[in-house]
Parts: structure tokens; C-alpha cells; sequence
């Protein structure tokens, strides 16, 4: 990558000021850290500042977010929801949702926003109302992700927004020389998103690539 290009991701990156989104000093720092010692990834400053334009976009009232991880993501997409929106958020990990849950605390997120789920997300979503989000996510190297993909479209009101980060998958999506099964599973499931016919799309290079698309009406 040539530096002109590193040096305009880098701006990108650094262009919403983090400390700005809640009052409380450090919250998404410390939440980033938690899901590092964790090893659930958290979204990049670029990825997240999206999701929070995309929730805020579709005015988000009602939101599922699939792979809590540390509550990074999910800070995000509460700082652009619907000031009453609520969002759901499913992770099978129970260590994973009580970091997210201390996260939410820190940030003074009202109990009532956020409704956490630890259990199999294709489960889960699975008992979730058709067409009653305006948003749904989850990252592009979740198990199961093209099942992942039919609920996501069945969820969704027509005009809400699926956001899926991670989508470039450490830069590996455009390298050709990357044919490990995780990055082609990754591959497909763009290809998937792209090719249907009910969803807008557009792949953009923010944090690890964020993927958004819109259901048709």
C-alpha cells in the first residue's frame, strides 16, 4: 500500500474523536481493551464511526446486533440510535456479555436500550419478529454466516440497514494469494450480499472494511 494511502486510511481512522461520543473519559478505550484480553475483536474507530452514522441514518428505534464482544460495536450503534431505540445483542459467550454489560454501565446506557442474549445466535435470532429492526449486524467472519444473512434480510423492516464490519478481513478478502477457508467463507458471503436482489450495497475500506447494505421496499 502506497504511504499517501496509509497515511489517508490513518486520517480516516482518527477522524471522529472516540472521547467525544460519552461523557465518560476512556469508555471505549477500556471496552477495546476488555475485548482484546478476551480475544473478541473490537470494531476499528473507522468501522464504528459508520455503524453510528448508518443507526443514525434509519433513525434506529429497534436494532440486533449479532457478536457483542466487549460492547465496542454496540456503544456505537447506541451513540446513533433513536434516543429511546433499543438494541438487542446476541453473543454466545457469557464472559463476553458481562464486559459488554460493565462497558454499558461506564457509559451510563440505560438499562432499558439494551437487551443482551448470551446463546447461539442462530438460535436466537431464529424467535426474533420478521421485518421489526431498522438495523441489523454482524461481522463477516460469524459462523454461520450466510443463515446469518437469510435471518438479517427476514428481520428487517424494508429501508433498514445490515452493517456487517470486518468485511475486508485483515486485508486478506482482496489478496489473492489468501485462500484459507475462513477468508473465502468471508468471499461468499460478499458475493452473496452483492448479488442479491434485495439488498443496496456498497463495501467500503473504514476499520477491517465495513460491508452496509439496504433491504429494498
Amino acid at each position: 500500500m502506497a504511504s499517501g494511502k496509509v497515511a489517508s486510511w490513518a486520517h480516516g481512522e482518527e477522524f471522529v474523536d472516540e472521547a467525544t461520543l460519552f461523557p465518560e473519559t476512556g469508555v471505549l478505550a477500556r471496552a477495546r481493551e476488555r475485548g482484546n484480553e478476551l480475544g473478541a475483536t473490537p470494531v476499528l474507530p473507522g468501522a464504528g464511526a459508520l455503524m453510528r452514522v448508518l443507526a443514525a441514518a434509519v433513525q434506529a428505534r429497534s436494532a440486533v446486533e449479532i457478536g457483542t464482544g466487549s460492547g465496542v460495536g454496540s456503544l456505537y450503534l447506541l451513540a446513533g440510535m433513536h434516543p429511546e431505540g433499543v438494541l438487542t445483542t446476541i453473543d454466545p459467550e457469557v464472559e463476553n456479555q458481562r464486559a459488554a454489560r460493565e462497558s454499558f454501565t461506564e457509559a451510563k446506557i440505560r438499562p432499558a436500550r439494551v437487551r443482551t442474549i448470551a446463546g447461539s445466535p442462530r438460535d436466537v435470532v431464529g424467535r426474533l419478529t420478521d421485518h421489526a429492526y431498522d438495523l441489523v449486524s454482524f461481522p463477516a467472519h460469524a459462523d454461520h454466516a450466510p443463515e446469518l444473512l437469510a435471518h438479517a434480510t427476514r428481520l428487517l423492516r424494508p429501508g433498514g440497514v445490515l452493517v456487517i464490519p470486518h468485511a475486508l478481513f485483515h486485508d486478506r478478502v482482496a489478496d489473492p494469494t489468501a485462500r484459507d477457508a475462513a477468508t473465502r467463507a468471508v468471499r461468499e458471503l460478499l458475493r452473496e450480499v452483492e448479488q442479491s436482489e434485495d439488498l443496496i450495497t456498497a463495501l467500503t475500506g473504514s476499520g477491517d472494511g465495513v460491508l452496509a447494505a439496504v433491504l429494498r421496499g
